[in-house]
C-alpha cells in the first residue's frame, strides 16, 4: 500500500517540523552543541528518511537506468563537503547565528545537501549504484569525523563568544567540544552505517543480464538415443 511504503517520508517530514518548530533553532544561534544537534538531525536522520521514503514511492523502472553513478556519487560528496565545512567556517557560522535570513539559508542548504547525498546513494539499483553510494557514504563519514575531531581538540573557542554561550550546563569551550564530539561520533557513524548497508547490497543486487553467469546449455540436453 502506498501509505505503508511512504512511512519513512512521513516520519522524516514530522521530524523536520519538530526540529524547526521546536526550541533548537533559537538555542542553535546561541550555543554550539544545539546547533550540532539540529544539523545532525536534519542531515543524518530527517534527510535520509525523506529521501528513502520518496524513492520507495517511485516506479521501479525509474531506478534501473544505467546513468553515471560514480560521477553522481562524487558530485554529491563534494557538495556535502562544501556545505558542511563552509557553514562551520567561523565567518559563515557567525553570520548564520546573527541573521535570521542567513540562518534559514544555512538550514535549507543542510537539508538540500543531505537529501542529495542520501537520495543519490540509495536511488539506483544494481551493484554499480550500490558501490558508488557506499563510496559517497565513506567520504562523508571521513570528513564529518575529521571536522568533529578538530572541534574537539581546539584549545579555545573557534567562534565568537556571543554565539557560544554554552548549553546543557557546560561552559562555552566544553559546549563546543560536545558539539564536535557529536559530529565525530554520530555524523561519522551514521554515514558509515549507510555505507555498510550499501556494501551489503553489493552481494545481493545485479545490474542485469550482463552480470549473469550463463549456464551451459549442453548440461541440460537430452541424450540422443538414436
Amino acid at each position: 500500500m502506498p501509505m505503508m511504503r511512504a512511512w519513512p517520508l512521513i516520519a522524516g517530514l514530522l521530524l523536520l517540523a519538530a526540529l524547526w518548530l521546536g526550541p533548537l533553532p533559537e538555542m542553535a544561534r546561541r550555543a554550539f552543541s544545539p546547533h550540532m544537534i539540529l544539523h545532525l538531525g536534519l542531515t543524518l536522520v530527517a534527510a535520509p528518511l525523506v529521501a528513502i521514503g520518496a524513492i520507495r514511492l517511485l516506479p521501479t523502472h525509474w531506478r534501473e537506468g544505467a546513468g553515471q553513478p560514480l560521477s553522481a556519487a562524487l558530485a554529491v560528496s563534494a557538495l556535502e563537503f562544501v556545505v558542511v565545512w563552509g557553514w562551520h567556517a567561523p565567518a559563515l557560522h557567525e553570520a548564520a547565528a546573527g541573521s535570521s535570513v542567513m540562518f534559514a539559508v544555512q538550514q535549507a542548504s543542510f537539508l538540500a545537501a543531505g537529501l542529495a547525498l542520501w537520495g543519490t546513494a540509495f536511488f539506483g539499483r544494481g551493484r554499480r549504484h550500490a558501490a558508488a553510494g557506499a563510496l559517497a557514504m565513506l567520504l562523508t563519514s571521513m570528513h564529518m569525523a575529521m571536522l568533529g575531531v578538530l572541534l574537539v581538540l581546539a584549545p579555545r573557542l573557534v567562534y565568537a563568544p556571543q554565539f557560544c554561550l554554552g548549553a546543557f550546563g557546560l561552559d562555552p569551550l566544553g559546549d563546543q567540544q560536545l558539539g564536535g564530539g557529536l559530529m565525530a561520533f554520530f555524523g561519522g557513524g551514521a554515514a558509515a552505517i549507510g555505507g555498510a548497508v550499501l556494501a551489503l547490497r553489493l552481494g545481493r543486487e545485479r545490474d542485469g543480464l550482463d552480470e549473469a553467469v550463463p549456464m551451459p546449455v549442453e548440461r541440460f540436453r537430452t541424450p540422443d538415443r538414436t
